[in-house]
């Protein structure tokens, strides 16, 4: 399966760079392929980087919330790490301005990867004599340290690259490669069903996202405005943002969590929507199942609560013209990522030997 993916997704990325105009070298990312799809990294040795991150699922989770060791169910869903190179924040509340921070956090978080601290950590690759080769040569000056293996793991992270949709090919101009059916999804997604507002759509290698946080109202219709206020001020007493997003408590303030502002009360990033046919369920709480059921639910303009963006309005959409949208979000699949997942067998939860 890593040759696979080599092949596929890393091939042409080793000496070309990607479009944020970084080149990823090849020894470093090797390196840091290996440690994704290594349990050991864990601390009961039965989850990996890939355990949530599959490439049978695009490089998500077919699980609404992520899952960590000892199978302790988080509070948020595993988002593809597909393009995210090209990402100027991660996590769902954009906690991380780095691909190498991260990385950093799943590992030593006691509800994912639960690694006690970071010496437990470089004890645990230390103690494997292939990595101590690797990172001899990879590192010469470093060695094994938890900046190390963060480095090594982004480095293969930025080499997840997906942009041969057939949506690629049509704004290349050849015009046959999205249906007629996906045309007029298309002319939706950019005109009445306001799709572009927040899913941008750039000349460049589009991510369909405007990299920003909105508040949609998700967990409204099931979590009171009043009671997520009530949380906020209790959270402002907390500093680490991080164990808050894994707490049921806090976790659906969102940004808030990281700015402290009252605009960004139950927001959360944009998300890229490229391979997004692959990547259910859908939302920072893993609650919609089908693109359907996404797109109904932004043609109702979203839950209502005080702090509602002002972008979400009813949209008065058709049952046609809803699936002529989903029809055109299935044409933002990549082939290369499409044979990947066909081709992949899901990861499983059974021990490192």
């Amino acid at each position: 399966m890593f040759g696979r993916i080599s092949m596929l997704l890393l091939l042409g990325f080793m000496t070309a760079g990607n479009a944020a105009g970084q080149i990823v070298p090849k020894a470093k990312a090797e390196l840091g392929k290996v440690l994704f799809f290594d349990k050991r990294l864990s601390q009961d040795q039965t989850v990996s980087c890939a355990t949530c991150h599959d490439p049978a699922a695009a490089f998500a989770s077919k699980d609404a919330l992520a899952v960590g060791i000892g199978n302790q169910k988080g509070a948020r869903n595993a988002p593809t790490l597909l393009n995210s190179a090209l990402s100027s924040s991660y996590f769902w509340d954009g906690r991380a301005s780095t691909l190498e921070e991260q990385a950093k956090q799943p590992l030593l978080n006691p509800h994912e990867m639960g690694m006690t601290d970071e010496t437990a950590l470089v004890a645990r690759v230390s103690a494997i004599g292939e990595y101590q080769r690797s990172f001899r040569r990879v590192f010469p000056r470093d060695g094994i340290t938890l900046n190390t293996i963060a480095n090594a793991i982004a480095a293969f992270e930025r080499s997840l690259v997906s942009n041969d949709a057939p949506f690629d090919r049509f704004t290349r101009g050849n015009k046959k490669a999205l249906t007629a059916t996906q045309i007029r999804g298309l002319e939706l997604f950019k005109g009445k069903a306001k799709c572009s507002e927040c899913h941008s759509i750039t000349r460049s290698v589009s991510l369909f996202t405007d990299a920003k946080f909105h508040n949609t109202g998700i967990r409204a219709k099931d979590l009171t405005y009043e009671a997520l206020a009530q949380r906020a001020e209790e959270a402002r007493k907390q500093t680490d943002a991080a164990k808050l997003a894994h707490d049921p408590a806090f976790s659906d303030l969102g940004r808030f969590l990281v700015t402290r502002l009252q605009k960004d009360l139950g927001a959360f990033k944009t998300p890229s929507l490229r391979d997004v046919e692959l990547t259910g369920p859908y939302m920072h709480d893993g609650s919609l199942k089908t693109l359907l059921d996404v797109v109904r639910f932004y043609n109702q303009g979203g839950n209502k609560n005080p702090m509602l963006d002002e972008k979400m309005i009813a949209l008065n959409l058709t049952e046609k013209e809803m699936n002529e949208l989903v029809d055109f979000l299935r044409a933002l699949t990549s082939d290369g990522v499409l044979r990947l997942v066909q081709s992949s067998k899901p990861q499983t939860r059974e021990r490192a030997p």
